[in-house]
């Protein structure tokens, strides 16, 4: 399988914030921008892979400044690491205020996509080439990242399978 150039992944999206995607503050709900931020991701992990993809799994999301309403929010992303199945795709949301121009970074996350045959089996992805500084810089600490998340995982099942599902009433 041919590797494939980060750049190649990228996928870009502005969506205009309206009074019914704020909440009582009138800022963009964070719910609703992790929706625009899965989508996009999930364009440029099936760009990269050209099959059918899941989420796995999305990294921590500080919300570093709020989104107001009638602001602008451009959603970049693009693939910066592979593994066998398994693709990092990085997300930068940009705020940007239609009426003076000035735009502003609100957050960055990392999501992990999983490639699927047309059976819903995992299936083989492009391994990826990074170009510019920022792709070098995401791609040589996408490593890192990656066991960050394996360990996060391994200690969730652990979590997990000692919860019970029984209700609190009962």
């Amino acid at each position: 399988m041919q590797a494939k150039k980060s750049r190649e992944s990228l996928s870009v999206t502005s969506v205009h914030v309206l009074p019914n995607d704020t909440n009582n503050h009138g800022t963009f709900f964070g719910g609703k921008l992790m929706m625009y931020v899965d989508n996009i991701a999930a364009i440029a992990a099936t760009r990269h892979s050209r099959s059918l993809v899941v989420t796995a799994s999305i990294d921590s999301v500080d919300f570093l400044r709020p989104i107001y309403t009638g602001s602008s929010v451009c959603l970049e992303a693009l693939v910066t690491w592979s593994h066998n199945t398994s693709m990092e795709v990085f997300v930068k949301i940009i705020d940007e205020n239609l009426r003076s121009g000035a735009r502003q970074l609100c957050t960055t996350c990392f999501l992990t996509f999983v490639a699927l045959d047309d059976h819903g089996k995992p299936t083989a992805v492009p391994k990826v080439i990074p170009e510019s500084e920022e792709e070098q810089l995401l791609f040589e600490s996408a490593e890192g990242r990656y066991l960050n998340r394996k360990k996060r995982r391994q200690q969730t099942k652990k979590f997990t399978a000692e919860l019970t599902l029984k209700r609190p009433w009962e």
